[in-house]
């Protein structure tokens, strides 16, 4: 109510203003167009100049819309199919969630080119399509992905190399992800899908290269790493021990340099390595491993081949039988110090190890042993006697299997 009174005596006051004007400043416009003359008052003039213009503006704006009714009705209709568009969409996200694969793959396609989001339907589409096992449609809604959004293409080649590892196309996999990994070093799903692409492989190489990456990432476990990174040395060590004619101690000296420190007390990657030496002529060094390692961690592995080396018998010996005062029972030493005195010819000391390892812990081994010693000493009878004993040892080891009787020959 107080606005409607204020607004009243302003326009009682303006009103008064502009007759006060009218009073004090007359005038007369004059318009003559060749014999005809047209005389009014200044204020009425004025008064029709404004209704003039503003019937010209509002004439001119109607003007503008009529000439623009089609490209009105396209924007309207634009709105409306990006409306369909998105809830078809939907149906289809909700339709590949629920495995719906044919009808998820239809509704995407056909929102694609009304959407906002069309990489998101090619993408999503190509997965339906995918799961159906259509996998060259899946190949082309991907090409469609790629061309509809500009910068897509780490998207497309991330979907795009899950599907193929899915497929079991490894190797073309792999590369999509290599050359992934150089636009995006460190991106999670990347290094995720190279680590399956590597073990796929066996690229033990590029798994080995790229484990500090997923460290770095918080991608694996601590135990996954351990058991990652010994598997990848373990199969790297044996590639370089398997190579014709001899083994690349080059490569394996590096391997076992590059290795992290609790890898190198780890007993099969010794054993790896040691082999890997004696291959490559260098026994003297994997006699030291060994040596050293025997030291930091007592272990029967490790023991059996340190009797089996061919280096200087004699100081193996020496520091063999120093191992057997801290350890007088073990019958694994017993038969390495064995082994050790036949190389330095002491035959009587290497039966009484053999003899002293198969009374601490029978085995076929040990009496092989003793089988072979006697033979060549020209005791036939004890030869004969542990051969047999051999044989029943190893046969108890054998799995219980049918064997031939006499009504079966």
């Amino acid at each position: 109510m107080r606005k409607l009174i204020l607004l009243i005596v302003v326009g009682l006051a303006v009103g008064a203003l502009f007759g006060q004007l009218m009073q004090s400043m007359p005038g007369y416009w004059l318009v003559r167009v060749g014999d005809t003359s047209i005389q009014t008052s200044f204020w009425l003039g004025l008064v029709i100049l404004l209704a003039v213009f503003l019937v010209l503006h509002f004439a001119l704006r109607l003007l503008r819309r009529l000439r623009r009714p089609v490209s009105r009705l396209k924007v309207w209709n634009s709105r409306t199919r990006n409306r369909n568009a998105m809830k078809r969409t939907v149906r289809g996200l909700v339709a590949l969630a629920e495995g719906r694969w044919k009808r998820a793959e239809k509704d995407l396609v056909k929102a694609a080119d009304d959407s906002s989001t069309p990489l998101v339907n090619y993408l999503s589409a190509a997965l339906a399509a995918h799961y159906q096992g259509r996998f060259d449609h899946a190949d082309t809604l991907l090409k469609r992905a790629h061309h509809s959004t500009e910068g897509a293409d780490s998207a497309v080649g991330m979907v795009q190399a899950q599907l193929m590892l899915d497929r079991q196309q490894f190797e073309e996999a792999l590369a999509t992800l290599t050359r992934l990994e150089k636009q995006l070093p460190n991106h999670p799903q990347v290094l995720k899908l190279l680590r399956q692409a590597y073990l796929s492989v066996n690229d033990w190489e590029g798994l080995r290269h790229l484990l500090p990456k997923l460290d770095k990432q918080q991608l694996i476990t601590e135990e996954e790493r351990q058991e990652l990174e010994q598997r990848a040395y373990r199969e790297l060590i044996l590639q370089a021990v398997q190579r014709q004619p001899n083994a690349d101690v080059n490569r394996v000296r590096n391997l076992w340099a590059d290795m992290p420190d609790y890898l190198r007390s780890d007993v099969e990657l010794v054993v790896l390595y040691t082999e890997a030496l004696v291959k490559g002529g260098e026994e003297a060094i994997a006699e030291r491993l060994l040596r050293h390692s025997l030291k930091e961690h007592w272990d029967t592995r490790l023991v059996l081949r340190y009797g089996l080396l061919n280096v200087d018998a004699g100081r193996q010996l020496a520091y063999a039988e120093k191992w057997l005062q801290e350890r007088p029972n073990d019958p694994d030493l017993l038969l390495t110090l064995g082994r050790l005195s036949l190389r330095n010819a002491y035959w009587g000391k290497a039966q009484e190890y053999f003899e002293a390892s198969q009374r601490q812990r029978p085995s076929g081994v040990v009496c092989a042993e003793l089988a072979r010693l006697y033979a060549n000493l020209g005791e036939h009878q004890k030869s004969q006697l542990f051969y047999r004993q051999s044989v029943e040892l190893l046969d108890r080891s054998l799995p219980a299997l049918p064997q031939p009787s006499e009504r079966t020959r």
